[in-house]
Parts: C-alpha cells; sequence; structure tokens
C-alpha cells in the first residue's frame, strides 16, 4: 500500500510538472523564481517517490517522510509566494532567486524548465478564477496528506490461509 501511495504522489507531480510547463511553453505564463523552486521540489519529490519503489518495505517509510517533508517546503514556497513575494516588483535576492540561479544554476543548465522568466508580481496569473500559486498550495496540500497516510497507514499485509 505504501508504494501505491508513493507512486500516486509521483504521478501527481508529474502531472503538475507537465501541466506547469504547458502553462510556460503553449499559454505564455512565464514562471517567477518561486514558480521554479516549487517545480523543482515537485520533481525531486517524484523522483525520491519512484526510487522508493527499489527499497524495501520499512524504508518506504522513511521515503513517505522525505516526501511529506518536501510537499511542507512546497507548501512554504507556495505561501512565500502567495504573500511576499508576488508583492514584490523583483523576485530578484531572495531565497529562491539566489537557489535556483547562483547556488545551482539550474536555469543555465535546464532553462526550458527552470529558467526563470517573470517578476514574481507579474507572474500572478488567475486560472478558473483562482491565482495560479494557490492551486500550488491546494496540490502540496494533497501532496502531504498522502505522503502523511503512506507513512502512517496500515501496510498491506499477506492473507492467512487455514
Amino acid at each position: 500500500m505504501t508504494q501505491s501511495r508513493l507512486n500516486l504522489i509521483a504521478l501527481l507531480c508529474l502531472v503538475a510538472l507537465g501541466v506547469a510547463l504547458v502553462s510556460q511553453h503553449i499559454f505564455d505564463m512565464p514562471p517567477c523564481a518561486w514558480c521554479v523552486l516549487q517545480r523543482l521540489i515537485l520533481l525531486v519529490t517524484a523522483v525520491v517517490c519512484l526510487l522508493g519503489n527499489l527499497l524495501p518495505g520499512v524504508a518506504k517509510r522513511v521515503v513517505a517522510a522525505l516526501a511529506a517533508a518536501l510537499s511542507i517546503a512546497g507548501l512554504v514556497a507556495a505561501w512565500y509566494q502567495y504573500t511576499v513575494a508576488s508583492e514584490m516588483v523583483s523576485c530578484d535576492r531572495t531565497f529562491a532567486d539566489i537557489f535556483m540561479s547562483k547556488t545551482t544554476g539550474l536555469d543555465g543548465m535546464a532553462p526550458w524548465l527552470f529558467g526563470i522568466y517573470a517578476t514574481c508580481m507579474d507572474a500572478k496569473v488567475t486560472v478558473l478564477g483562482v491565482e495560479y500559486v494557490l492551486w500550488a498550495m491546494l496540490l502540496f496540500v494533497v501532496l502531504l496528506v498522502i505522503s502523511c497516510y503512506a507513512l502512517i497507514g496500515r501496510t498491506q499485509r499477506a492473507p492467512r490461509f487455514g
């Protein structure tokens, strides 16, 4: 059961990344530094959960705990983007900008995925009447709930015969 929950988390993360890329490249919604930081968190979460398939049962719980921690990190990043960064004229010199550009250099290595093309204020977009970042917050809450369920939920037992 834990494995199927980890696979569900990975699937949701990869679908969310796909939606973000379609939003950027098809619907011309350029991401800000906090957006691409959340993309990185989604990608790392998906990879961690998929690698969890290679581990024995008890280690899957560790992976679930890591997925929960990453979900909290994504939630904090989305919350900061919504409450602070989206009110700033520039994301320059915030943690996300420094981490994505200067610390990791991911924006230059994979600009199609991690390129920062907008300020946080410019990246404010609504989808179905709800700000995009609020959808991200909802996703991270869902990922956190599934992660916690994988962490503390009952494991499936082998059936008893006789």
